[in-house]
């Protein structure tokens, strides 16, 4: 199938040769990645930030002999009550080591300032440095924050509360042939401007002998506010007519099961009503998945003033009778009559 029941598309990209494209758009390359290797990143990008810093930190200790100076204060630390090495100043105080240059790293970057290391006034270099480290901090803040967010508040996680019937029934409808579904909201804030299409996945082949695996068709349907547009307050049954313009239209309960690359598959889209975020979801039906003569059963009671949906029977079904027939010998008959 093209589509599955999830929504997910059965389809895999290989033989990609302009990868760079992905890291033209760095952003939304980190929200499509999966959250272990988002969370790696995350954990990375900082890690390495810290450690490059540290670096940076330790070479200009080490250039203006900060390593040296603290080495001969812990050695003798009564020396300079009175000469040259109790007027030396320098870069950062308290910098002795890598480990205490890393140590400060981290403290410039998320500004927890323990207290013990501080930048002084001896070093430019050591104050352009501390700039540079507190802008590329925010920046990576910036991002990963914002990348988490995203992934968080992703718009398909809304539409795991946007359910489909199991199968799909055909039955008769005002005396036509209908193609009919069920769609649901789980949740009680509603997707505003709500919209449903469908359309036919099959296999095709031109006259001119073209093959075409995955050809798209769009098919006319109906709901019961007309349009395209629904308000999914609770339950509704959206239909298809199948009529002379139908891709069903020579379809019979007797070679339904004979269409093996049929796929319908049925598209609901709109904005969430508390983020205001698009979301998406999707499902199909293969052949063997649409009922034919058969229709939902209702769902929604009136109880204590107020509508009750009640959802354990939101795929049921019930037999009716319904012509064993094509749309198209249905019309025929029709017009003989």
């Amino acid at each position: 199938r093209f589509v599955g029941k999830n929504g997910a598309c059965n389809v895999a990209h290989k033989n990609i040769r302009e990868q760079g494209r992905f890291l033209q758009d760095v952003f939304t390359t980190l929200v499509d990645l999966k959250w272990p290797h988002t969370l790696l990143i995350f954990t990375m990008s900082f890690l390495c930030s810290w450690l490059l810093f540290g670096m940076v930190w330790w070479l200009i200790a080490f250039a203006h002999g900060d390593l040296d100076h603290s080495t001969r204060l812990q050695r003798d630390p009564g020396q300079g009550a009175a000469g040259a090495p109790a007027s030396f100043v320098p870069c950062v105080t308290s910098i002795h080591s890598f480990t205490s240059a890393f140590l400060f790293s981290i403290e410039v970057q998320v500004t927890i300032g323990f207290g013990g290391r501080m930048v002084t006034e001896e070093c430019p270099a050591a104050i352009l440095v501390l700039i540079v480290q507190n802008i590329v901090g925010l920046v990576i803040n910036a991002i990963m924050l914002g990348c988490i967010f995203m992934k968080t508040s992703q718009a398909h996680r809304r539409a795991e509360t946007l359910i489909f019937s199991k199968h799909a029934v055909i039955a008769l409808r005002e005396g036509k042939l209908c193609f009919m579904l069920r769609v649901g909201d789980l949740r009680k804030s509603m997707i505003i401007s709500a919209t449903i299409r469908m359309q036919v996945v099959k296999k095709t082949a031109s006259l001119e002998g073209e093959v075409v695996p995955l050809n798209q068709i769009d098919i006319q349907m109906e709901n019961p506010v007309g349009g395209n547009s629904i308000f999914l307050v609770s339950p509704l049954i959206i239909y298809h007519v199948i009529d002379k313009n139908s891709p069903l239209y020579d379809i019979s309960p007797l070679n339904l099961h004979h269409h093996e690359d049929l796929e319908i598959i049925v598209i609901l889209e709109g904005v969430v009503e508390t983020t205001g975020i698009t979301t998406q979801a999707r499902t199909s039906y293969l052949a063997d998945e649409i009922l034919w003569g058969q229709r939902f059963v209702p769902i929604v009671a009136e109880e204590d003033g107020r509508y009750s949906v009640d959802y354990s029977k939101f795929g049921n079904t019930v037999k009716v009778p319904t012509p064993s027939c094509t749309a198209r010998q249905l019309e025929e008959d029709k017009s003989i009559m």
